[in-house]
């Protein structure tokens, strides 16, 4: 049930994140939303963890600023994999990110 709860939230936040960013669009309904939720948790959860330790010497020469280019790449990767969901260029894809991640965070902590 938790897991069902989490891709709920996860849905609801790429929605408000599509609606207030000048940059994202998602064509079709629901589904779609369901499915960059669950994209976008498939990839935070196998590939960003497999980029973020091949980059660890980079992130630690920026001081962990790397990390928000593979947050944004996470969404491109997104982006490429779920038709329908089109990111329009990297401050789009910075702020879609940002704001998911706000989103959910705010949800989870009122759930």
């Amino acid at each position: 049930m938790g897991l069902l709860i989490r891709i709920v939230i996860s849905m609801v936040a790429v929605y408000i994140a599509a609606a207030i960013i000048p940059g994202i669009s998602v064509t079709g309904g629901v589904g779609t939303y369901l499915v960059i939720a669950i994209v976008l948790g498939l990839l935070n959860a196998f590939v960003k963890p497999i980029l973020t330790i091949l980059t660890i010497p980079i992130t630690i020469l920026t001081l962990g600023l790397f990390l928000i280019v593979i947050n944004i790449l996470m969404v491109y990767l997104a982006a490429s994999l779920v038709p329908g969901f089109v990111v329009g260029g990297i401050l789009a894809a910075l702020l879609f990110s940002l704001v998911v991640s706000v989103v959910t965070a705010l949800l989870d902590a009122i759930i």
